[in-house]
């Protein structure tokens, strides 16, 4: 193991690995680190009495020690677990393409897109990010975007062993410098955008782009793959990334200099169109999902398949076929002769795409319903409130995932970007339920409204509980209730 120290020397017969002392059984090796929240040396006498065959950690534990059972000491857990989990499960990346996605944007589309669009070309496809892992049809459940690497290593040896043979992956900016990608071999990575979000954890916009960088500067050279970087031509930080690419690099966008470009684009609530061109080749593509970020994500997904050998038709094909991703421009309806849109979008740049997109599909009023994560960059918020006064008729400021934080504190945040003269567009109502409920039943014929922030989250978090809340599931209700009334 690399820079691991042996304290107590030996063998051990390895069942498995768990880095939660509550989920270690006989042989297990219990990985233990220390973390912001957490320290896993407290836990590694529970991890023996449950069976640990080894102990990999970041400093000794005396009484673990006594014990006699092998222990090395490693700088960094996270790393260590990476190449452990890889290796006892048979390097699965290395028996498939393994693609990684990455971005403030986008991520869950395209690796939507990307498996759309390798079904088509007739290889068994998987993906794993924020929705969960899919396997084939079943998807199973994830704690992360980027599972821990021994869950994603787990994973992938399931869907090497169902004979899939291709994944795409989102790759998030905390996966990536928490190590949770190590001992992943991709032969691609795509870049879809940088804004601004994260900040809570990376503090600075620099540290945020170095750590999506990971995927493409550090991670290949742990490789022996031939690796392809996708990158978003159009995107104010593209040259960085390309300058910090291993392997070969494709560029996709709207603008001349970009390898794969769309033009002429066509965009509804429900559908995208565009003609797409590569080298001296082009394609119709036309997708049945709406929004125009959705060319881009179109493009990065399409020039992934053209960096893995797929045939233009066969990108187009594949792009037809797809399904939305859950919660992304996801339109809600039930005959009402207004339109509801659910979406993810919960940074500022995502709430500017959704609404000058929405802008563009009603000539009425556009009426926008939003708030801001607890715990989360506070910098973020009165940007989002700005955006969606300027952007909106009607703004209807509420609360998203307060977790910790007072909801009226964080609608404040929000409320000091908005200027005086864009006050009037404002409702505040606190309680997200109320704010969708109220939103929809002011809306008239032609308006549309759009429910951001949520997407396809079914949970609110408060900070004594978590509560069931699905935000298509509540503007359903106000529908059928304006509807009938």
């Amino acid at each position: 193991m690399t820079d691991g120290r042996s304290v107590n020397a030996g063998d051990a017969q390895v069942s498995g690995i768990a880095y939660d002392s509550r989920k270690v059984g006989p042989g297990y090796v219990f990985i233990a680190m220390q973390g912001g929240s957490f320290d896993g040396h407290q836990f590694v006498m529970s991890a023996l009495d449950s069976g640990a065959s080894a102990i990999v950690a970041e400093r000794e534990v005396p009484e673990a020690l006594e014990r006699g059972v092998p222990y090395v000491v490693v700088p960094d857990g996270r790393v260590a677990m990476g190449e452990i989990a890889s290796a006892f499960y048979g390097y699965p990346s290395r028996k498939i393409k393994l693609i990684g996605v990455t971005g403030t944007s986008g991520k869950t589309t395209v690796t939507h897109l990307i498996q759309s669009i390798f079904q088509t070309a007739g290889m068994k496809s998987g993906l794993i990010g924020t929705l969960g892992a899919k396997i084939d049809s079943e998807m199973i459940e994830t704690e992360h975007t980027t599972p821990e690497s021994v869950d994603v290593q787990r994973i992938l040896a399931q869907m090497v062993d169902m004979g899939v043979e291709v994944v795409a992956m989102e790759v998030s900016s905390h996966g990536l410098y928490q190590g949770r990608a190590l001992g992943c071999e991709f032969d691609c990575g795509v870049f879809t955008n940088i804004a601004r979000d994260h900040l809570d954890f990376h503090i600075t916009e620099e540290a945020y782009l170095d750590a999506k960088t990971i995927l493409f500067r550090d991670l290949p050279k742990l490789s022996n793959k031939a690796f392809h970087a996708v990158i978003n031509f159009d995107d104010i930080q593209a040259g960085k990334v390309i300058a910090a690419s291993c392997g070969s690099v494709i560029t996709f966008g709207m603008s001349d200099g970009a390898d794969v470009v769309a033009s002429d684009a066509v965009v509804s609530e429900k559908s995208v169109a565009f003609n797409m061109t590569y080298r001296d080749e082009s394609a119709p593509v036309a997708m049945n999902i709406g929004g125009a970020f959705n060319v881009y994500n179109a493009l990065s997904a399409a020039a992934v398949g053209i960096a893995l050998g797929l045939s233009l038709d066969t990108i187009s094909e594949g792009l037809a076929n797809a399904a939305g991703a859950p919660g992304r421009f996801e339109s809600v309806e039930c005959g009402q002769a207004f339109g509801v849109l659910v979406d993810y979008a919960h940074t500022p740049d995502e709430l500017e795409n959704v609404l000058k997109t929405a802008r563009t599909l009603t000539d009425k009023r556009l009426i926008a319903v939003f708030g801001c994560g607890g715990n989360r960059d506070k910098g973020k918020r009165p940007i989002m409130g700005k955006i969606g006064t300027d952007l909106a008729d009607i703004a209807v400021i509420t609360s998203d995932n307060p977790r910790k934080e007072n909801p009226s504190a964080i609608i404040d945040d929000i409320l000091g970007g908005i200027p005086d003269d864009k006050k009037s567009k404002i409702t505040v109502q606190e309680d997200r339920r109320k704010a969708i409920f109220e939103a929809i039943g002011m809306a008239e014929t032609g308006d549309l409204v759009v429910i951001a922030g949520k997407g396809h989250e079914d949970y609110q978090i408060f900070a004594d509980k978590t509560i069931h809340f699905d935000d298509r599931e509540v503007a359903l209700e106000a529908i059928e209730l304006k509807i009938k009334s």
